[in-house]
């Protein structure tokens, strides 16, 4: 008779059930592991040997399979070896049949039977939920895993609490979620002296989740003001906390099983590889992305990225999600974040530096900035120059909004967003508005109207950018509390979209 246990295997965010079946016959002495095993799970062979060895648990002279299936699904990780130990120990009738297939379970196993943490714990819970089954994991993994509502978890420490668990003999205590943790950012935006523009531009975007471009000179505050951008951004809701920290999960990126409602804030270096930002590798891994998915994606020095990293920016920049298409994988994440991103105008950083002359103007800046392709330029809603900052101007108190100041009236915009888009789960933020709604929501009055087709008109704005021009009109219209778009609101958001001294 064959034994049955029940693991996962990911694609993505998503956890797929995997059912892990072990039959023993007689024959040669031999231990097979079908089912598209990778190397890490071909190796749980030998962990699991190991372990029952430890427990004083010998295996017969017989031949041993487990088949993983579905076996045409490829399956990767450690997490495989609880399930595999589990599904013989049933198949020896050491453990009862009935009792193991109830259950999801996944954890790696050490050779003296102690059970090692492992990704994945979060979106694992949420599959054995769906499917009505206990969670049993490493007790390390248990605090994350809990957070599921409507999952039972039990967290264990070895091999031996587990069978003991699962036999009756010592029942294990089913985990508690995590803390939730939210500490608010001690940098304030009241630091920040001389860049009034650039703060309101930070504020905007913030309120509705527009991509901002800083160009500026080196020194200049741009780096200093993206870091602050964080602490005026509200927490997570209850929702785009569980959806980032499944993402975070897959990265082990959870510590003590907490949760966060923070967003993230994800500053990779220009170095960076494609993979890197946008997710892949040998096993199609979230990438920068997706880690500041509902956060902040900071990238400084932006014309310094290969050009063929910021191009694979353009769709996820529209859609909000990425495919990583592999030749053995196509997992699609998650990634709506807001992308803040700084640049010098030009190699040396000097060009509209009326003191320090560039000795190459204006071909060096065309030169440098030309390394941003149009249609990725299009995609930014707001374009700022970051001027510098003269020394006296630094001796002068701070005049500016604090960061505490800033994210109240961000809260009561985002609060106001939220109302609007209701009945629209698929809508957040003003930055997703589009088609019918778009023009709903954005109804302007003959004087407005007349202003931004001017604009359009003589500056060529495409549609996507007389869209954006909308959006960020409207977010800057939830910040002064008004259902319509005014005059003076067009005009602000086309501020920030027309030609730039330095852009």
């Amino acid at each position: 008779m064959v034994a049955h246990a029940y693991t996962v295997a990911f694609e993505g965010v998503d956890a797929r059930m995997v059912e892990v079946q072990c039959a023993v016959t007689p024959g040669l002495p031999a231990f097979s592991l079908v089912g598209l095993p990778d190397k890490a799970v071909s190796e749980s062979r030998d962990r699991v040997r190991g372990a029952l060895s430890t427990l004083h648990i010998a295996l017969p002279s017989k031949r041993i399979t487990v088949n993983l299936s579905p076996a045409d699904l490829p399956k990767e990780g450690s997490h495989f070896d609880l399930p595999i130990a589990l599904a013989l120990l049933a198949e020896l009738d050491i453990l009862p049949k009935d009792a193991v297939a109830d259950a999801v379970a996944l954890g790696e196993l050490s050779l003296d039977g102690a059970l090692i943490p492992v990704i994945g714990a979060l979106p694992a819970a949420m599959a054995a939920a769906e499917e009505n089954r206990a969670l049993i994991c490493p007790a390390a993994s248990g605090a994350e895993a809990a957070w599921v509502g409507g999952c039972q978890v039990i967290g264990a420490k070895g091999l031996m609490d587990v069978i003991q668990h699962v036999t009756g003999r010592a029942p294990l205590t089913p985990c508690d979620p995590g803390e939730v943790s939210h500490a608010r950012d001690s940098r304030d935006m009241r630091d920040v002296k001389g860049q009034e523009r650039a703060n309101r531009a930070l504020e905007i975007a913030a309120a509705g989740r527009h991509h901002v471009l800083m160009v500026g000179t080196p020194g200049s505050g741009k780096s200093m003001l993206a870091a602050r951008l964080p602490g005026i951004l509200p927490p997570l809701t209850p929702a785009e906390a569980l959806e980032t920290s499944m993402v975070h999960s897959l990265s082990g990126l959870i510590e003590a099983g907490g949760i966060s409602r923070d967003r993230p804030f994800r500053e990779p270096h220009h170095t960076a590889s494609m993979a890197a930002i946008v997710g892949g590798g040998r096993t199609a891994k979230p990438g920068e992305i997706s880690l500041a998915h509902n956060g902040v994606l900071f990238m400084d020095e932006f014309p310094e990225f290969p050009r063929a990293v910021l191009e694979t920016l353009r769709q996820p920049i529209e859609t909000g999600e990425v495919m990583v298409a592999r030749a053995n994988a196509h997992i699609k994440y998650p990634c709506r974040f807001l992308l803040v991103a700084a640049a010098n105008p030009c190699k040396c950083g000097y060009l509209s530096d009326p003191c320090r002359a560039c000795s190459r103007a204006p071909n060096c800046g065309e030169d440098y900035m030309g390394r941003i392709s149009g249609p990725l330029m299009d995609r930014f809603d707001l374009r700022v120059d970051v001027p510098p900052v003269a020394f006296r101007d630094l001796d002068l108190p701070s005049s500016g909004a604090t960061s505490e100041e800033l994210a109240s009236r961000i809260a009561a915009a985002r609060t106001r967003q939220a109302d609007r888009f209701n009945s629209r789960p698929d809508l957040r933020q003003n930055a997703d508005l589009q088609g019918d709604l778009l023009e709903e929501v954005t109804e302007l009055d003959p004087e407005s109207r007349a202003l931004l087709n001017s604009a359009a008109d003589r500056f060529g704005l495409s549609a996507r950018g007389y869209h954006r021009v909308l959006r960020v009109a409207r977010s800057i219209a939830d910040l002064d509390a008004s259902d319509r778009l005014s005059r003076d609101h067009v005009a602000e958001a086309l501020s920030y979209r027309l030609p730039q001294s330095t852009a």
